[in-house]
């Protein structure tokens, strides 16, 4: 089907149109992993992760050395797991036909600009449904509210009691949430906040040691269907990642689902499932997210809550996620292509291939990226409850 070209040619062509964008917090915010140009398709990157340090031990003066200290290396695989392409086309006629009007060149760059728009916010969303399903706990105590200057303090806390860097942390949040800070007296109030950027610009800048960011591609996630289900009556201990359950309740969570336990306040994030069925089960389990449990707990069950549905803003370090790009690999014999070119979109600071491909009395354009995203440390993520 050719081009709909009808109100791009008139005989006085003024209007310059100003191609949209969506905020993009998530992208500056995470990790970027340059030796990605060496991983195909599907193939994995594998990331090693240093294991916590347990054999502490009491110095004792011998003429022999202590046993060997070995340990084993953990790692995380990152999967460059997409290969994109937005394209566009133009025959001919159709060039000749605008070049009266707007001008080709002039519609084109708005097309790449379209694409390049496209795979940002695809590769944003991303990162942003990888990072609620990958959290380690959450904070806020009321769904489809926006969060409090209180919920930053208490992701800060998460972050803390978890071991995170304090330094490059960053909260992504939606414009809910932007507009709940905005608001905030102790914040646009010069003589409290020290500065005005928030009231002359709108800039929210720093809080709690959080460089703060908006992302358009913030998720509300539909709460899990469990209810009534309990754990078995096993005993429950700090670091515990598995939470076997009884054959109670009905209904069942899935990855980025935010429970809570019975005399336990914490808000855990679920990791992943192992559910035989449609409802809870003996055998079945919850696996939450690294750290585990906070709290130990005695021998007994306990009731599961599903946290209800709501927005995932997220608290991060810049080493909590990984995101992996590249330019798609073509033959070392080139392929139909005439030529190729990379850019840096300012927005998002992604670097992608447009190319032309030449047919008869037509041509293609290609804006092209390959990613992957892996959360790599869920303990230094921490999701903040809109």
């Amino acid at each position: 089907m050719a081009n709909t070209l009808t109100n791009l040619i008139p005989d006085i062509y003024a209007a310059l149109d100003v191609v949209s964008r969506e905020l993009v917090g998530f992208i500056p915010a995470v990790a970027r992993d340059p030796s990605a140009d060496r991983v195909a398709l599907n193939q994995t990157l594998r990331v090693p992760i240093s294991p916590a340090n347990a054999a502490g031990l009491d110095i004792t003066p011998a003429m022999a050395l202590p046993a060997a200290a070995n340990q084993t290396i953990g790692n995380a695989g990152i999967t460059i797991s997409k290969s994109r392409a937005f394209p566009f086309s133009w025959t001919g006629e159709e060039q000749r036909a605008v070049s009266a009007g707007p001008g080709f060149l002039t519609l084109k760059q708005g097309q790449i600009a379209q694409a390049i728009r496209a795979v940002v916010n695809e590769m944003e969303l991303d990162i942003a449904t990888a990072a609620y399903q990958g959290a380690s706990r959450a904070i806020g105590a009321t769904a489809g509210t926006a969060p409090v200057l209180a919920d930053w303090a208490g992701a800060k806390k998460i972050l803390d009691d978890n071991g995170a860097p304090i330094s490059d942390r960053t909260t992504v949040i939606n414009t809910t949430a932007g507009v709940a800070l905005r608001s905030t007296a102790n914040l646009y109030k010069v003589n409290e906040a020290g500065e005005n950027g928030l009231l002359r610009n709108g800039t929210l800048g720093n809080l709690y040691g959080f460089d703060l960011r908006e992302s358009a591609q913030v998720q509300t996630v539909n709460a899990g269907t469990m209810a009534s289900a309990t754990t078995t009556a096993a005993v429950l201990a700090v670091g515990q990642t598995v939470l076997p359950l009884a054959t109670a309740g009905t209904g069942v969570v899935a990855a980025g689902d935010i429970i809570t336990l019975a005399n336990d306040t914490h808000k855990y994030v679920v990791a992943s499932v192992s559910f035989a069925g449609a409802n809870p089960a003996s055998g079945d389990s919850i696996t939450i997210a690294a750290p585990g449990l906070r709290l130990a707990q005695a021998s007994a069950t306990r009731a599961i809550t599903v946290f209800a549905t709501s927005t995932r803003n997220c608290a991060l370090t810049r080493n909590a996620i990984l995101l992996a790009t590249r330019l798609p690999a073509i033959p070392t014999e080139g392929d139909l292509a005439t030529d190729r070119m990379t850019i840096t979109d300012p927005t998002s600071g992604i670097s992608l291939e447009v190319a032309a491909y030449p047919g008869f009395r037509m041509i293609t354009y290609h804006v092209s990226v390959a990613w992957g995203v892996k959360v790599i440390k869920p303990e230094h993520l921490a999701i903040i409850i809109g």
